[in-house]
């Protein structure tokens, strides 16, 4: 059960006050009255998709990440000597 399942069954079910469920949840008021207002199931939050400056290398990086499992333990090169 998500955040608004509960804001809502504690509110509707169990009439517990916006102020108490803000301060048990750790949430604003304002928050709790916007989940409490909206018709929505669960909040939906859009995809962020932010380039990363490692994407450019990405195949070559798993490549190197392959060939080490491979490896024996001790033969196998540790994170800063792959940086």
């Amino acid at each position: 059960m998500g955040l608004l399942g509960i804001i809502q069954l504690w509110h509707l079910r169990d009439k517990i006050s916006i102020r108490e469920i803000a301060r048990r949840l750790d949430i604003s008021r304002n928050t709790v009255r916007r989940y409490l207002r909206s018709e929505t199931t669960e909040p939906s939050y859009s995809e962020r998709r932010s380039v990363s400056g490692l994407d450019k290398y990405s195949v070559q990086l798993s490549r190197w990440l392959k060939a080490e499992t491979t490896k024996p333990r001790k033969q196998r090169r540790n994170l800063k000597q792959i940086h």
